[in-house]
């Protein structure tokens, strides 16, 4: 490791750029060994070829039981409180073979056609989130956008009744709130969110329709299906990662447009011309540019691996700075520019290898529809703060702001 000075990681005016810190590691440190604010140690990787290698790199396990850490060291890694709620057993900790057959049979009931078949729900989701504050002239884009759509959308998905969504709502809200705070706080959300889903999901049982939690039962391989808790766990994930990654989609990308005015204008060229290939291609970029997850989720040396140079033990914690990568010069010209007709842009947003982000198609969608109907329903959109009043959340694995205030000219909703 190179004895340059290492820039300050993890504190609030990191938060709201960490780019040029990232940058810094790129160039003298990119596999980086750190103490986190959780007081668990594990390696930073930032180069995109390093970044890209790790995520497809199977001697690196998902699996926490390979974490080195004692029992309380491992508790502060994960989803915060899927560990006190039994909600693990799901994609994101567990390898191959048990991934393998786990992700077979999610991928026949989260299918490419049934998220395109939502479609339509999704522009309705979007236009009445943006009636209901069209006529005022300002809004939060957060809290009564960006947060509600991706929330009733997954919840319309998996088949929650319309008469629970707002319970849901609530609790996601508590894991957001509480994302820079108390984990305890998360972990009483998490455990009303997996008893809901329990719930519901044995109610179902008796009463199949063509949902998403009724299509994960009806899922089988060779006559093996999802046990119980599986299901539970699974439909948890996809409620966790389906709301929380599509909030700082819209919410990052919005911010985005609104800081380049140029790219912003080509934005809403293409809205104007129903141009679906650049509108496309801008989500990509938005996603590379200042994506919604910014640190993969956590891998766990299964045996002594190298990367980029270092040695990484066996049972060391290995985090994928995906941020880092997408910015790096090595791979994307000028990284630092907002480009929405960009192309050849492999990012690494949602992920690289066996563990590429399920939800990925969904995200997109969401966010396609959610910003294109944003600016073209509310072509004066603009920020009602100075940039350094903006917050961004706490957390380790996403990247957001906590509030987006916006000032337009007030819009009669339309009929």
């Amino acid at each position: 490791m190179s004895g340059d000075v290492v820039p300050e990681l993890f504190s609030w005016s990191f938060a709201s750029n960490p780019y040029p810190a990232y940058g810094q590691l790129r160039e003298s440190s990119p596999v980086y060994w750190t103490r986190l604010p959780s007081g668990v140690e594990a390696w930073l990787v930032t180069r995109y070829a390093d970044a890209r290698a790790a995520l497809a790199d199977q001697r690196l396990s998902k699996n926490p039981v390979h974490h080195a850490e004692d029992a309380e060291g491992r508790g502060k890694t994960g989803i915060p409180g899927e560990r006190s709620a039994n909600v693990m057993t799901h994609l994101l900790n567990i390898d191959p073979p048990d991934h393998t057959r786990l992700r077979r049979l999610v991928s026949k009931a989260f299918t490419p056609k049934r998220v395109a078949a939502f479609e339509p729900r999704v522009q309705e989701l979007t236009d009445r989130l943006l009636d209901g504050f069209a006529d005022r002239g300002s809004a939060d884009l957060i809290h009564e956008f960006a947060f509600p759509l991706p929330i009733y959308a997954i919840c319309d998905l998996l088949g929650v009744p319309q008469e629970d969504q707002d319970d849901l709502r609530d609790w996601a809200g508590m894991m957001i709130r509480h994302g820079s705070g108390p984990r305890g706080g998360v972990a009483r959300a998490v455990k009303r969110i997996r008893a809901y889903l329990a719930e519901l999901i044995h109610r179902k049982r008796g009463a199949l329709g063509d949902d998403l939690i009724s299509g994960l039962i009806r899922a089988s391989d060779h006559g093996e299906h999802l046990s119980e808790d599986e299901v539970v766990a699974m439909c948890f994930v996809l409620l966790f990662a389906g709301f929380e990654t599509t909030i700082n989609l819209v919410g990052n990308g919005a911010l985005a447009l609104l800081r380049n005015p140029e790219q912003r204008a080509v934005f809403q060229s293409a809205l104007e011309a129903g141009d679906t290939e650049l509108l496309d291609s801008a989500v990509e970029e938005l996603i590379r540019f200042d994506g919604p997850v910014e640190i993969a989720t956590w891998r766990y040396a299964r045996e002594a691996v190298e990367i980029g140079g270092e040695r990484i033990a066996p049972g060391d914690p290995v985090l994928v700075v995906l941020a880092a990568a997408d910015r790096d010069p090595a791979r994307f010209g000028e990284p630092d520019l907002l480009d929405l007709g960009r192309q050849d842009n492999q990012h690494l947003g949602y992920g690289h290898g066996i563990h590429y982000c399920l939800g990925a198609p969904l995200a997109r969608l969401e966010g396609r529809v959610g910003l294109g109907a944003l600016f073209t329903r509310l072509p004066d959109l603009r920020p009602a703060v100075e940039p350094e009043e903006l917050r961004w959340r706490g957390g380790l694995i996403m990247r957001g702001v906590r509030t987006l205030p916006v000032e337009f000219t007030p819009r009669i909703a339309e009929s």
